[in-house]
């Protein structure tokens, strides 16, 4: 072999590792951004019951799971709605406005653990082209929620909403006092793996299936709950 063809040989090689190494990187950012996650389920709330700490020691309980699980993310929201209430301690009614959850988590797209995405705004969030599964829905470290057979049922996951991710106007407690109440009350709750007793709309809603038997820790697992809530990363909107 001559000088010559050597030569181009040996520039027809390292171009084409150049290529391949540049492609390389390009499918590692690829995966390293698709594999971000944005949203999990607790792997246990604050122990508490129904008390959070209200919206703030909610997002502040998200915040700690997610970096503790290795996420460099800020702003992460509880998925979490306040009823309004009337406030009369100052002698005239004053109304306190409620909040509604899907009103605090961003506008998407939210992926798990494993890169998965579980819906890519918050249309799709609140229609049934979500993909909330138990496969799906996982909590910060990647893990299944149990939901019996064998284990504890804890699919029940906290969200005080209705179906469109907005507070109850129902009447009565749905958010166990405002996420303050480790006792008396009742929050609204949906079932992460869109699963329940039967085919009602709500037995198979991920935010809003039904009420639970209170808010100590020990009655929320008498309806299949463990105290667990839906985080979500909320990205630039604060």
């Amino acid at each position: 072999m001559n000088k010559k063809s050597l030569a181009f040989r040996t520039l027809v090689g390292t171009a084409a590792f150049g290529i391949a190494l540049t492609s390389l990187s390009i499918s590692t950012a690829a995966f390293a951004e698709k594999s971000e996650m944005t949203f999990f389920i607790t792997s246990a709330g604050p122990g508490k019951g129904g008390d959070l700490g209200g919206l703030e020691g909610a997002d502040k309980h998200c915040s700690t799971l997610a970096e503790a699980a290795g996420s460099k993310l800020e702003n992460w929201k509880a998925y979490l709605s306040v009823s309004a209430v009337i406030d009369r301690s100052k002698g005239k009614p004053e109304v306190i406005p409620g909040v509604n959850a899907r009103d605090r988590i961003g506008a998407g797209p939210w992926a798990n653990a494993k890169g998965e995405v579980v819906a890519n705004s918050l249309e799709e969030l609140h229609s049934e082209a979500n993909k909330f599964s138990k496969e799906v829905a996982l909590d910060e470290n990647g893990k299944t929620v149990s939901t019996g057979g064998g284990e504890p049922n804890r699919h029940d996951i906290l969200t005080g909403s209705t179906p469109a991710g907005e507070y109850s106007t129902a009447g009565g407690d749905t958010t166990c006092s405002g996420w303050t109440s480790s006792d008396k009350g009742s929050a609204i709750v949906g079932h992460h793996n869109k699963a329940g007793l039967s085919k009602d709309r709500h037995m198979v809603s991920w935010n809003s299936a039904h009420g639970t038997a209170g808010c100590s820790a020990a009655a929320l697992p008498k309806t299949g709950g463990d105290g667990l809530f839906y985080c979500f990363n909320a990205g630039d909107n604060k």
